[in-house]
């Protein structure tokens, strides 16, 4: 059986990653309300079942993909039941050249994240200031929105306009 905790709407006593405590210090800095769950590893869309059934919305999938140079690394949030299609995400950012999913090591070293824990958050960390920030319109026009917080044992869930208007503040983020 997954495990999944009930709602927690505090902090962890112990943090997991670097990312991890900088996520939550910036949810007290900016007066950001949340709500989080600590699971088993959720890796799969089946373990993301469970999580969602818990915190009361769908978690997002995010994908980390770069140019065939790996000068270029996007961060791009959708929806789970949307499939990825490199034609239509080039095509829907202005037609800029074929993207693929970028290796582990470049996860790491600008988003702080293993594989099974990419998320937006990350976006606060000084070595993601070059990754493009992209988000799907059905999640920008969402109540609600659900991530892992750096890590693949731990997801959060937060209003949308909190994660724009206040996480995300003085980020440029493309929605298509």
């Amino acid at each position: 059986m997954f495990y999944v905790s009930e709602p927690i709407e505090t902090a962890p006593e112990r943090y997991l990653s670097a990312l991890q405590e900088t996520v939550y210090e910036t949810f007290a800095a900016k007066g950001i309300p949340f709500t989080r769950v600590d699971t088993d590893p959720g890796i799969t869309m089946e373990d993301c079942q469970h999580i969602d059934a818990k915190i009361g919305v769908h978690i997002v999938k995010t994908i980390f993909l770069c140019n065939r140079q790996q000068t270029e690394f996007y961060l791009y949030v959708t929806l789970d039941c949307k499939p990825f299609v490199t034609r239509d995400f080039c095509a829907a950012m202005g037609g800029i050249p074929r993207v693929s999913f970028a290796g582990a090591d470049k996860l790491w070293e600008l988003t702080g994240v293993e594989v099974g824990a990419t998320t937006i958050l990350s976006a606060v960390l000084p070595q993601a200031a070059g990754v493009h920030l992209v988000m799907d319109g059905d999640i920008a026009e969402s109540e609600w929105f659900a991530c892992t917080d750096g890590t693949a044992t731990c997801f959060v869930k937060i209003r949308t306009r909190d994660l724009l208007d206040k996480y995300l503040e003085g980020k440029k983020l493309t929605i298509i």
